[in-house]
């Protein structure tokens, strides 16, 4: 899976985003280390997703987009979501589940990434000026994007003119 990154600063705070077949995965783990620190980032993550609103957005969002969803794991998941022995990673989650709006990057540079649209949720449960901010620098950076695409489609096509 080709992968393109960009970062953007919100607040002083570097945030990663990836870019995966034409969608902006965004690093929860940037967003998690803005508010807790590094040391504190993967903890935050891991008792954000076993919280049962988490779970049932991230269950309703991977419904809607992604065909080969195991819900009956998901369900299985929900129904331990809440007791104190719960506990659930997020590759647990992307293992279990067949999820596709979160991704884990292992390794020593690891970090979790969440599709945008789960990213915004996240940062608005764990500091509501993440996920604010990063929409309006995400729309900024495809506004960006899609200039430069219209100018070098310009430059081509003057090119072209030029030769011919």
């Amino acid at each position: 899976m080709g992968k393109k990154t960009n970062i953007i600063s919100v607040q002083d705070i570097s945030i990663t985003i990836a870019s995966f077949n034409e969608d902006d995965y965004i690093c929860i783990t940037d967003m998690a280390k803005a508010k807790g620190g590094e040391s504190r980032a993967a903890d935050i993550i891991k008792n954000w997703i076993r919280n049962r609103s988490t779970l049932e957005f991230l269950g309703t969002w991977e419904t809607l987009y992604n065909p080969d969803f195991k819900v009956v794991e998901f369900d299985h998941f929900k129904m331990q979501a809440g007791l104190p022995t719960f506990t659930l990673s997020a590759k647990q989650w992307i293992e279990e589940t067949n999820a596709i709006g979160i991704y884990v990057q292992a390794g020593r540079y690891g970090a979790t990434y969440a599709h945008k649209d789960i990213a915004f949720e996240f940062g608005s449960a764990i500091a509501q000026f993440l996920s604010c901010i990063s929409l309006k620098n995400i729309k900024d950076l495809k506004i960006l994007k899609m200039i430069r695409q219209s100018w070098n489609g310009m430059q081509s096509a003057f090119c072209q003119k030029q030769i011919i």
